[in-house]
């Protein structure tokens, strides 16, 4: 079982089209309070991520937040975390927060949120980290990622095995039965065959 005190969550700076992805977001924050988790997230007080961070506060849990520079001068950050880092780049936050968690979550998003969940599986399958992955697909939100990365594997650009860097949940307690799931941390290894 993988020892998980801190989870990253990628997520939306919107809500989405459907209630169902709000809700979601709550209930992820409340029980990763509940477990005495830490969430590493974006920093942001907007959309899914400050719904989330929102709820693990209210919950009396701490919360990290990692923002760039010029998003916090959009005034975008959160101001009632229990850290915020600012940070340079978007690359640096990608980095603090790879480096502040112990696993990931994925719940619905854009393009930002499609890009660090990308890296997080590409970054396993190099054998960058062995820290597990849970893409939360609570209203099928991520049902055409699953689909595409069929179609790489399908399409001989992928080994089959790509599956198994992430996992699927179809709620929130389904996340936590793959956390305890997932295999103690093993440290980086060689990659795969690319």
């Amino acid at each position: 079982m993988a020892e998980v005190s801190s989870i990253c969550i990628y997520c939306g700076s919107r809500y989405g089209q459907r209630q169902v992805y709000r809700d979601t977001a709550v209930a992820l924050g409340k029980e990763i309070a509940r477990r005495g988790i830490r969430l590493i997230y974006g920093g942001g007080h907007v959309g899914l991520m400050g719904a989330t961070a929102d709820a693990v506060l209210a919950a009396g849990g701490e919360v990290i937040g990692v923002i760039p520079k010029h998003l916090q001068d959009w005034e975008v950050g959160h101001h009632g975390l229990t850290e915020l880092h600012v940070v340079d780049t978007m690359h640096s936050r990608k980095q603090m927060m790879f480096e502040l968690a112990d696993a990931f979550v994925a719940l619905p998003g854009g393009i930002g949120t499609l890009d660090e969940t990308i890296e997080i599986i590409s970054w396993r399958q190099l054998r960058l980290h062995d820290k597990p992955l849970v893409i939360l697909d609570d209203g099928g939100y991520w049902q055409p990622l699953e689909a595409l990365l069929k179609a790489v594997v399908v399409g001989g650009f992928a080994d089959p095995r790509i599956t198994d860097y992430y996992a699927v949940a179809a709620n929130v307690d389904q996340v936590f039965d793959h956390l305890a799931a997932a295999p103690s941390s093993q440290g980086p290894g060689h990659p795969e065959i690319l």
